[in-house]
């Protein structure tokens, strides 16, 4: 008898129409969800490239550093004047002042004590330390002139990395007559040369009046907005007199009064505004006549005879502009033989002023800058001098950390999975413990630096900002973890080995020690690395027990002050300079470098010693 002969059972038919929709309906409706899982893991690998794109683009630069390969002469009258050759002496001399006799000596020009504090500022303050270190280890160097490479300053070296502003050069198509080497000079064109830099200036006055009326009529909107509360206040104000409450009347006076002062001073500041939108308009609608360069707008340069002047003002045929850095000669430049060049920041806008720029780009022309790979990024420790700064001291403090982590929790965590897994008693006591240990891994971080804190520091009065204390606070968030990994991998060991060890007469303990736990060691190890990795990348529960000081020399043991790389990166991202950007992108890389290393061990691990059963 077949199915269909059996009573009460349904008869399904595959080959009527509304049986074939519904297997397509199904069909289509399995392809949408597979679609959305694709579509979900795309976004998702996509979102993660775009991160590590950027992440990598910002921190690429930090990995390089700029100097400036120049002859320096070891004055004896700045390190050791009574020719000692006594470390102490050499060690104690002026090198800062070497370094300033030699850009001085390169920029002879530079008269004034603005200019010569920004010459100064071409180089890092770090220059000076590598030139004591040469001639500590050889002071034979002394009264000698030699070659050193000295380290450009965060702001030099953001220029020649190309973040200080695009240039654009444009060789002169007349005959262009300077009227002087140095000073204030003229110089006239015979093809109208500079046509095209007065319309873009012409333009780009047309563009700050209109953000100036922007601006003006926000102003205006904001003014109107307080007018009303002012006409409100004035209301207010007179029924508070016809009260004759007089506690009424002075605070509704004080409103007034607020509500009508700030009302004039927006719509005078509208006024202003407008004004000087109308004065820039102005000056747009006329195009033939000559403008004044000021910050505010695009810096035009002109590089002729081997020299730089600085437009201050601009004509179709003919500019007036400063020096900064000294002609040749006056005689006439062939077509060609001089050019045009146009920063297209403002001066106002840039780390580096026009005048930096000239010597910056001198320098460059000279031959004299070179680059390479930034070992001392790794080497050095912390530093208020973006050039200067290293991630040495929190690499240093994020070891010592991770080992006090690794000797408290691991022991800990592996004997408190044996006695729950293999030797403690099933009852509510231990099922309690086991809810705890679940519950305790996902608590958030910064709760286990509150307990830390309290502990660690105000009740046990360990040293503040150690890695002891560090390390003791991620043994408590990282030993749940463990102790479930732990569990886990002695879960996959098969029952059968342990009865069998058992059954030859191996104790309890013989069995788990000799048998079970040497099986389960790689899943045991895996849990461990994964999480020595959470620990590493943790910075709120650090940040508690304050390990977020200014640390400048790597700590030389756990309970000196020290650092972790992730509150290093928390440091460097709160501070001001462009510079330090680029660390910090740098050391994230470097931590999701290691991060990335411990979890590949990880899987590495499991992959070569996981045993299948």
């Amino acid at each position: 008898m077949t199915d269909l002969a059996i009573p009460g059972v349904r008869r399904i038919d595959f080959t009527t129409e509304d049986a074939r929709a519904r297997m397509r309906s199904r069909y289509r409706a399995e392809a949408r969800f597979k679609a959305y899982g694709l579509i979900a893991i795309g976004l998702t690998t996509l979102f993660i490239l775009l991160v590590l794109a950027d992440i990598t683009y910002r921190g690429i630069p930090a990995f390089f550093q700029y100097h400036m390969v120049t002859d320096v002469r070891i004055d004896p009258q700045e390190i050791d004047p009574q020719n000692t050759r006594d470390p102490a002496v050499l060690r104690a001399g002026d090198y800062t002042a070497l370094v300033r006799n030699t850009l001085r000596a390169m920029f002879p020009e530079v008269k004034d004590r603005s200019g010569r504090r920004q010459l100064n500022g071409l180089v890092s303050s770090g220059a000076a330390d590598d030139l004591r270190q040469r001639v500590l280890a050889d002071p034979s160097l002394v009264g000698q002139t030699i070659e050193v490479p000295l380290l450009l300053s965060d702001d030099s070296e953001l220029y020649y990395k190309g973040a200080g502003t695009r240039i654009s050069r444009k060789p002169g198509r007349g005959i262009a007559s300077p009227s002087g080497t140095t000073g204030d000079i003229t110089i006239f064109s015979s093809a109208n040369d500079f046509a095209a830099d007065l319309v873009e200036v012409k333009r780009d006055l047309a563009k700050q009046a209109r953000d100036l009326r922007t601006r003006a009529e926000f102003i205006r909107r904001k003014a109107g907005e307080v007018e009303a509360l002012r006409n409100a206040a004035e209301r207010e104000l007179a029924e508070a007199r016809a009260s004759g409450d007089a506690t009424r009347i002075r605070i509704a006076e004080t409103r007034f009064t607020s509500y009508r002062a700030e009302a004039q001073t927006l719509s005078q500041r509208a006024e202003d505004l407008e004004a000087e939108a109308a004065g820039l308009q102005s000056r747009f609608e006329r195009p033939a006549t000559e403008e004044t360069i000021g910050s505010s707008v695009p810096s035009v340069l002109v590089a002729i005879n081997g020299g730089m002047v600085k437009v201050t003002d601009l004509g179709n045929a003919a500019v007036s502009g400063r020096v900064l850095l000294p002609l040749d000669s006056a005689s006439d430049a062939a077509p060609d033989t001089w050019s045009i060049v146009t920063f297209e920041t403002p001066e106002d806008d840039r780390r580096v002023n026009d005048r930096e720029v000239a010597w910056l780009e001198n320098i460059r022309d000279q031959g004299m800058i070179t680059s390479g790979f930034n070992w001392a990024f790794f080497t050095s420790g912390d530093s208020r001098e973006p050039e200067l700064a290293g991630i040495r001291g929190a690499l240093v403090g994020s070891a010592l950390t991770l080992l006090v982590t690794l000797v408290v929790c691991v022991p800990l965590g592996v004997a408190a999975a044996i006695y729950l897994e293999e030797f403690a008693p099933k009852n509510r006591f231990t099922e309690l413990i086991e809810v705890n240990i679940n519950n305790l891994a996902a608590v958030p971080s910064i709760v286990f630096g509150l307990l830390g804190l309290a502990i660690f520091l105000n009740f046990l009065g360990l040293p503040r900002s150690a890695p002891l204390v560090g390390g003791l606070v991620l043994a408590l968030l990282v030993l749940p973890t463990i102790v479930i990994a732990a569990r886990a991998a002695l879960k996959a060991v098969p029952p059968s080995i342990k009865e069998a060890a058992l059954g030859v007469g191996a104790s309890h303990q013989q069995a788990v020690t000799h048998h079970v736990l040497p099986l389960a060691m790689p899943g045991i190890l895996t849990g461990t690395i994964i999480g020595m990795a959470k620990a590493l990348g943790e910075t709120a529960p650090l940040l508690m027990i304050g390990m977020v000081a200014f640390i400048v020399e790597p700590a030389s043991s756990v309970t000196d002050a020290a650092t972790v790389l992730p509150v290093q990166i928390y440091l460097w991202s709160d501070l001001p300079e462009i510079a330090f950007q680029a660390k910090t992108a740098a050391a994230i890389m470097v931590l999701l470098a290691f991060l990335f290393l411990m979890n590949g061990t990880a899987i590495y691990l499991r992959r070569r010693f996981e045993r299948r059963w």
